[in-house]
């Protein structure tokens, strides 16, 4: 395991930073639970995991990567910043659900830190304000 944490990533202050941090660099075609599937579903159904990952959503307020200003507004996920396996599951580490190790993001974005560049980055929403005559 890598070792990437919360409190490490939240000294990245920026969405490019933090995204760089998390970074995978995982390879499309490479295997991941493939017939066990059944194993990390089961996982992502209990009630264990929906208590945890309502408090990591709880806790980045909604927001990719936790950045103010990426509000999440469909797709949304919790990540592992740290690759999970069969047997963590198998064998209950507790890490899995350990928030230290957990980040809220969109499905845009997981996809980007398995596979993708910062081209896919997702564009920060402008808020409106009285007298803005300035287009997007």
């Amino acid at each position: 395991m890598t070792n990437k944490t919360y409190a490490e990533l939240v000294e990245h202050s920026t969405f490019v930073d933090r995204f760089n941090y998390l970074k995978l660099d995982s390879r499309v075609g490479s295997p991941t639970f493939g017939y066990d599937r059944y194993i990390n579903q089961g996982f992502y159904m209990s009630n264990e995991w929906k208590r945890v990952r309502r408090d990591v959503v709880w806790r980045d307020q909604g927001c990719d990567l936790g950045v103010p200003g990426y509000e999440i507004h469909k797709e949304l996920l919790v990540h592992h910043m740290n690759p999970i396996v069969i047997d963590d599951i198998i064998q209950h580490e507790q890490w899995i659900l350990d928030p230290e190790f957990l980040i809220t993001t969109t499905k845009k974005t997981h996809n980007a830190l398995h596979f993708g560049t910062e081209s896919m980055f997702p564009n920060v929403v402008t808020s409106r304000t009285p007298n803005d005559t300035k287009l997007w």
